[in-house]
């Protein structure tokens, strides 16, 4: 296929998508970065995962369009995507399957074991042997194996008054996609404060309940899990924080603080680093987290 057939596909395709308004550009961007390729696979279309659906606005004749599309500007849903017929047009369709897609991924692949030790994390995993036994018994990933229990209290400093770790949870895109960010802006805010801080490390297959034993493995006074968010069909690399004042085993969920929707289109983890950092210094001055705590 030579460029002047690929061109003749994508414009097609775009006249059926109906695309305008903000989306265009970025379509058309990637129409000339396909068309410039020097290999070109038959059926190549626009690559859809980099059309921002904020700036996306696809009925035809809108009243008050222009006031409904900067309120969606603020809110990342389908609204606004328009028909074609009874069916949704092509475009939104196929956006609607990748972020279906991407969110299954998050499931169900493994961190890269590369990646995790390339941030100074050693690894150890919960009773879960694998991801099938990981989704199946969510009970298994809350307690962590008699090889990890060892290896934290082998690597790990005793008694810290934090300690933090890494967690795959239900979205490994997660961690590769926030924690070179997120984690050393935790770090550093408790340095700033002069705080003490254990040995970070990996928990593979793990539930947020597990923290609770890792509390009581290391003696932290304040325990903090990264862990990922279950993927919607916005975005697959949302992390949440679970902080918690002297977790114990068999403790009320109520007594955990979350800050969750922490990803590069939510609240960036720089940021939400910092904010981590803050609320682990008024739960050791207060002594208390989850609903004891008064922020």
């Amino acid at each position: 296929m030579d460029e002047k057939d690929l061109r003749t596909i994508i414009e097609q395709v775009l006249s059926e998508m109906n695309v305008g308004g903000a989306a265009a550009p970025a379509v058309e961007a990637a129409c000339a970065k396909a068309c410039e390729a020097s290999n070109i696979e038959d059926g190549c279309i626009p690559d859809i995962t980099e059309v921002d659906i904020r700036t996306q606005y696809l009925v035809e004749n809108p009243e008050h369009g222009e006031e409904y599309a900067e309120l969606k500007f603020n809110a990342p849903c389908r609204l606004g995507i328009g028909k074609a017929g009874a069916r949704y047009k092509t475009l939104p369709q196929l956006e609607f399957r990748a972020a279906h897609s991407a969110a299954q991924d998050a499931v169900f692949n493994d961190v890269d074991e590369d990646f995790v030790k390339s941030q100074n994390l050693f690894i150890v995993q919960t009773q879960c042997d694998c991801k099938d036994t990981y989704l199946t018994r969510p009970d298994l990933g809350r307690k962590l194996s008699p090889e990890a229990v060892a290896t934290i209290k082998e690597k790990c400093k005793k008694n810290p008054t934090v300690q933090i770790y890494v967690s795959d949870g239900l979205s490994s895109a997660s961690v590769a996609a926030n924690i070179p960010d997120l984690l050393p802006a935790i770090l550093q805010g408790l340095q700033n404060y002069k705080i003490d801080v254990g040995t970070p490390f990996f928990v593979k297959y793990g539930r947020v309940g597990v923290m609770d034993e890792i509390s009581e493995v290391t003696g932290a006074d304040v325990t903090c899990t990264l862990i990922g968010e279950r993927p919607g069909l916005i975005t697959a690399e949302s992390m949440s924080a679970y902080i918690a004042y002297k977790a114990t085993v068999g403790m009320p969920e109520a007594r955990r603080t979350v800050v969750s929707n922490i990803h590069k289109a939510g609240t960036i983890p720089a940021e939400a680093g910092a904010h981590i950092a803050d609320i682990i210094k008024i739960m050791l001055e207060k002594k208390a987290s989850g609903t004891d705590l008064k922020l």
